[in-house]
């Protein structure tokens, strides 16, 4: 060979591969990325355990949810006007002593139930019996005087018959009688005073009711003017409860107010019964700042329950539904287009979504006005992972055999390893067992001896 010709590389008919641009190569992995993620979810996807089924758009073939079930029935419902009320007394009595003195007996205890007209305490009475005396002694002597006048001007008007006197002397004795009248009117009165703060020493009940802490004791002086008094009475029973009424019920009030109206007083926790009693009156203007008009409500409380003060609970039964529609609170559900609930369809243990329309509720029931009928089942409890036509189980139902489950997942697909370790070998016929047994007998000699010529 010419060594000019081993100089001179040798020239190629394929022509020359243009390098990829970075755009193509970007494109590229991206696609490929996508490829291998898209592989990889459908191996996840066919490999994965069966779902749970968690929510209303839970799977296919996903087990039945247990849920609570309750009849509709037909009920009086009562409206009830439920307010906070504070226990306010009928009477509220202070009492003060109406004249001055030493305070010598106090005839109560502290909390004492009292009726009107006991005696509560005594002041000294020694200067009002000296003044109801010089009172006494003064009109009697007035009186004399009057009735030595009256005499004299009897005379007077014989002897001016006989006209034996002048009419002037008359006229004058006359006069004089009415004056000594008018005196004895001023001392009776004088009297009449002094009897009566005689009777102001003995200081009694004006209401009936429970007193107080005692505001002073024996040997003070005590007088009108006290702020304290000497104590406070609290009339009981009858008391009062004052509430609140939203100015948009106050008609329903009005109207129910010819009869009488039953009010409970609940305590704080709203767990039992205080009291009954009625409603008793309104008030006459709505408060502006509140938007509510003051209700006043009275019961016996012969128990004395209720306490001047007390914060309670009030409800009024203002009216009565009849032949109501009632269900569990809990069977009502809300969503953007209205209220529904859940109907048990008993026979293939499926659910429908049904449309209602609401009406009056309690604290357990609630008045279904259309869409619901007396006797249907519907769902109280696990309506949350229900959706229409869903498949339930219900508390008292027996369960379902295990085939139902094994046809759930009937058509899935397996690894093969995975169903040749999890799927137990099918069982043998009678006449491949058979000719198995010699096989496994004739073996077992020979294995023995070959472990013997190993140990050797």
């Amino acid at each position: 060979m010419n060594p000019q010709d081993q100089a001179q590389p040798a020239i190629s008919d394929k022509p020359p591969r243009k390098p990829l641009s970075r755009r193509t190569s970007l494109v590229g992995g991206a696609v490929a990325v996508l490829l291998l993620l898209a592989v990889g979810g459908l191996a996840w996807y066919l490999t994965r355990p069966a779902a749970t089924q968690g929510g209303p758009g839970a799977g296919r073939g996903a087990p039945a949810s247990t849920v609570g079930v309750a009849t509709a029935e037909k009920a009086s419902v009562p409206v009830m006007l439920d307010a906070l009320g504070t226990v306010t007394p009928l009477a509220t009595v202070r009492v003060r002593a109406q004249v001055t003195g030493v305070l010598e007996k106090v005839l109560f205890t502290e909390g004492q139930m009292v009726r009107a007209g006991d005696l509560l305490a005594t002041i000294d009475p020694r200067q009002f019996e000296m003044a109801l005396m010089q009172a006494t002694g003064t009109r009697q002597r007035d009186e004399a005087q009057l009735d030595s006048a009256r005499v004299t001007l009897q005379r007077y008007k014989t002897l001016l018959g006989q006209d034996s006197i002048a009419r002037q002397d008359v006229d004058t004795q006359a006069a004089l009688v009415k004056q000594l009248e008018g005196t004895v009117v001023v001392d009776k009165a004088a009297e009449g005073a002094a009897r009566l703060n005689l009777g102001y020493t003995r200081v009694v009940a004006p209401v009936g009711g429970r007193v107080g802490l005692r505001a002073v004791d024996i040997g003070n002086v005590v007088s009108g003017s006290d702020a304290n008094g000497i104590v406070l009475i609290t009339q009981l029973s009858p008391i009062d409860v004052v509430f609140a009424v939203p100015q948009d019920r106050v008609a329903e009030l009005q109207q129910g107010a010819a009869t009488a109206l039953k009010a409970t007083a609940l305590d704080r926790t709203r767990a039992s019964v205080i009291d009954t009693g009625v409603f008793a009156s309104l008030d006459n203007q709505v408060d502006t700042t509140t938007g509510t008009v003051k209700a006043k409500a009275r019961f016996a409380n012969s128990q004395l329950a209720l306490f001047p003060s007390q914060f309670v609970n009030v409800q009024v039964q203002v009216r009565t539904i009849d032949n109501a529609v009632v269900v569990p609170v809990t069977a009502l559900r809300q969503s953007n287009t209205g209220d529904y609930v859940y109907v048990l369809n008993a026979a293939d243990r499926t659910v429908s979504l049904r449309p209602v329309k609401r009406g009056h509720a309690t604290v357990e029931k609630i008045v279904i006005v259309s869409g619901l009928q007396v006797g249907e089942r519907v769902i109280t409890e696990g309506a949350d992972r229900l959706k229409d036509g869903s498949s339930v189980v219900l508390a008292g139902d027996q369960p379902r055999p295990a085939g139902g489950a094994a046809g759930a997942n009937r058509g899935k697909r397996q690894r093969p390893d995975a169903a040749g370790a999890g799927a137990p070998a099918p069982a043998a016929s009678g006449a491949a067992a058979a000719a198995s047994a010699p096989a496994s007998g004739a073996s077992a000699p020979r294995h023995r001896r070959a472990s013997q010529a190993e140990g050797s």
